[in-house]
């Protein structure tokens, strides 16, 4: 395909804070100048402004996972719609509800049909096998890939890995006043980013920091993210009494900039996809304390560039932050391999030069 030719639609659930948002602005970035129409279909969401500042038409339907019949119906009228009006030959969704739309609807029949998928699941067999019979299959990394084959029985040759990336972090930075008076004060700043869910596994953050201040009371933590369990992990701080070594940020949209002034991230999540957080600590050269998870293992050699660790395990949390503390010159050295791996394999051109060949070669 010519891509001066594409008339592109991105699909996906809203356009949130998640990683999955994220690749669909990136795509937006790079494609936008270069097809000749590109719109996004969503439930709206904070980055909505963002797609108006580059210039790139937002239509707002439904909740795709909404079950309401009405809600249904709504969401497939406006889908053909859409895609009649603005001439869509390329349809690229980013959720497997959205491929289920375009699927049962038959809107993929004379178009280009992509879906990437940036998760691995485990449920709604039937329905997922469904949503991607009529895709050309975009993982985002090899466990996710896998998930599809085994779990779902799709052909590994409908599936090209394309790797999550960041852009590399080229501003100022601007110093975050808290966290320039916690190193005035000696302070070691720990963070954890990510959404306030179940998810990212934040109460075994939050449970190994009592563990750590026992033998490093000059550690301090912060959490950047919302989310539902937000109120949840602030009274779990109470009750751990650690409280005093505990700031919680909130929503945070310069995650690089705030990376680049931490001394170590930990990422604790019980799942996840092919995760942003340590591509972008990797991006500004620091190294990461990861539970080895589906994707995760995919982005951190263990002992090289970061520190792998079993889910839901504050004791092993707690073990390596002490043990990065405690051998500074280790510590510098995986940050080291760290920027080097993400030239390497997760860099925003390697994302960029990977998509546009893959959508030229459809």
């Amino acid at each position: 395909m010519q891509l001066e030719k594409a008339n592109v639609l991105l699909f996906t659930r809203a356009m949130g804070l998640g990683g999955t948002e994220n690749v669909v602005l990136q795509l937006c970035d790079f494609l936008y100048p270069r097809v000749s129409n590109l719109i996004v279909c969503s439930c709206g969401g904070v980055h909505v402004k963002r797609l108006e500042e580059i210039g790139i038409t937002h239509y707002c339907i439904p909740d795709i996972i909404d079950k309401n019949p009405v809600s249904v119906l709504k969401v497939f009228t406006k889908l053909r719609k859409i895609i009649s009006e603005e001439h869509i030959n390329v349809i690229h969704t980013h959720h497997r509800m959205a491929a289920f739309y375009i699927s049962v609807s038959g809107l993929y029949r004379t178009r280009f049909f992509v879906n990437t998928s940036h998760n691995t699941f485990h449920d709604k067999i039937k329905l997922t096998q469904l949503a991607y019979k009529h895709a050309h299959l975009i993982a985002c990394g090899e466990t996710v890939k896998q998930n599809l084959i085994n779990k779902f029985q799709i052909s590994s040759r409908r599936i090209t890995v394309i790797h999550n990336a960041v852009k590399a972090f080229e501003g100022r930075i601007v110093i975050d006043k808290l966290l320039e008076e916690l190193h005035a004060d000696g302070c070691f700043i720990v963070g954890n980013v990510g959404r306030l869910s179940r998810q990212k596994g934040m109460e075994y953050f939050i449970r190994a920091i009592p563990l750590i201040i026992h033998k490093h009371p000059e550690a301090r933590f912060v959490i950047a993210g919302t989310g539902e369990d937000d109120q949840k992990l602030k009274d779990l701080s109470i009750k751990e009494g650690i409280q005093e070594y505990l700031y919680f940020l909130g929503y945070r949209n310069d995650i690089q900039n705030l990376m680049c002034q931490l001394d170590l991230i930990v990422l604790s999540s019980l799942w996840e996809g092919l995760p942003l957080t340590p591509i972008e600590a990797y991006s500004v050269g620091k190294t990461v304390v990861a539970t080895a998870v589906d994707g995760t293992v995919e982005i951190i050699r263990d002992g090289i560039d970061g520190c792998l660790i079993s889910p839901q395990n504050s004791e092993e949390i707690a073990e390596k932050v002490n043990y990065l503390i405690e051998n500074p010159d280790r510590k510098r050295n995986m940050e080291i391999q760290a920027v080097e791996r993400y030239r390497e394999e997760f860099s925003y051109e390697k994302l960029m030069d990977s998509y546009i060949k893959y959508y030229e070669e459809l």
